[in-house]
C-alpha cells in the first residue's frame, strides 16, 4: 500500500508539472528542480542519536551558506573524511567506522547541507563539493571516501582543486553523469520531453556548465590522485555502467566489482579491501 501511494503521488506530481510547462516553462522547470534538489529524508532525531555519533567529538563549521555538523573520532595524524550520499547522514558509516578506527587514523564525517543536523534545504553536487572544500581548509584530510552522490562530490571537488594533500580516494557506488540522473528523475515522474529540455537548461544555468559536460567520467580525466572505484553489479540505484565510465578515464584508478551488496556496499570483507588499498605503498 505504501508503494502504491508513493507511485500515485509521483505520477500525480509529474502530471501537474507536465501541464504547467505549457503555461509557464520557467515555473515548471523551477518546480521540477526544487523537487529534484531538496531531500525529504536524511535528518537525525536528537532524542535518538546513534551511539557512534554520541561518542564522537562534535563541531560545527560554516561553508559560507550552511552550518555543517561535523563528527570526529580522534586518532593519529592520518586523516580520513567520510562523505555520505543523498537522503543520508553521518550514521551511514556505522558499520565501516570500527574497521577504520583500527588503523589508528583520525576519522571525520559531516552531515551534508540539508541532511542530518546541518542547515539548508537545497542539495546539489556543486554545493556539496564546496562544503568539502571548506572542510579541507580547516582539517586538511589525506583521504576522501564518498558514497553515492558523496562520491560524485568528492570527484568534483578534486577536479576543481587538484589537492595534492589528498593521497587517495575511494568512490562507493558513485554516479557519473548528471544527464542520466535527470533522465531517471524524469522517467520516475513521467515528465515529458519538453519539461526535460527546460529542466536541463535550469541545471546548466545553476551549475554554470552544460548538462552533458557535468560528468565524473570527464572530470576523472584531469585527476591524478590514486583512487579505488567500487560498485555492485546488483546496484538498483546507480547503474554499474556509471562506475565503468568513471574508471575508464581515471588513469590512476583501480576497480572492484562486488556482488549482492547492493547500493549500500556494507560488507566486512570489502571493508578490509578498502583499508588494504588505503595503506598499501
Amino acid at each position: 500500500m505504501k508503494k502504491l501511494k508513493y507511485f500515485l503521488l509521483t505520477k500525480s506530481v509529474g502530471f501537474y508539472i507536465n501541464c504547467l510547462v505549457f503555461i509557464s516553462p520557467k515555473k515548471a522547470s523551477q518546480l521540477a528542480y526544487k523537487l529534484f534538489s531538496e531531500p525529504r529524508d536524511g535528518k537525525l532525531n536528537p532524542n535518538k542519536l546513534p551511539e557512534m555519533l554520541t561518542v564522537a567529538e562534535k563541531s560545527v563549521f560554516s561553508d559560507g551558506e550552511h552550518e555543517i555538523q561535523t563528527y570526529i573520532w580522534k586518532g593519529n595524524n592520518h586523516k580520513i573524511l567520510l562523505v555520505h550520499g543523498w537522503e543520508s547522514n553521518s550514521w551511514r558509516w556505522e558499520k565501516f567506522l570500527p574497521h577504520l578506527q583500527k588503523t589508528g587514523s583520525t576519522i571525520f564525517a559531516f552531515d551534508a547541507p540539508a541532511h542530518g543536523f546541518s542547515t539548508g534545504k537545497e542539495f546539489t553536487v556543486p554545493k556539496y563539493a564546496n562544503t568539502i572544500a571548506e572542510f579541507v581548509k580547516i582539517h586538511n584530510p589525506n583521504v576522501l571516501i564518498g558514497h553515492s552522490i558523496g562520491g560524485a562530490a568528492c570527484i568534483y571537488y578534486q577536479y576543481l582543486h587538484q589537492n595534492k594533500n589528498i593521497d587517495k580516494m575511494i568512490l562507493l557506488g558513485a554516479p557519473s553523469d548528471l544527464k542520466n540522473l535527470i533522465i531517471n528523475y524524469c522517467n520516475m515522474l513521467s515528465l515529458n520531453s519538453r519539461l526535460q529540455f527546460h529542466l536541463e537548461n535550469t541545471f546548466s544555468e545553476k551549475f554554470k556548465r552544460q548538462v552533458n559536460d557535468f560528468s565524473a567520467n570527464k572530470f576523472a580525466m584531469d585527476i591524478a590522485t590514486k583512487a579505488l572505484v567500487v560498485h555492485d553489479i546488483h546496484d538498483t540505484i546507480v547503474a554499474l555502467s556509471e562506475a565503468e565510465k568513471i574508471k575508464s578515464n581515471w588513469k590512476n584508478a583501480t576497480y572492484i566489482e562486488t556482488k549482492n551488496l547492493g547500493h549500500s556496499l556494507h560488507d566486512d570483507a570489502l571493508y578490509q579491501k578498502l583499508i588494504d588499498f588505503l595503506f598499501e605503498a
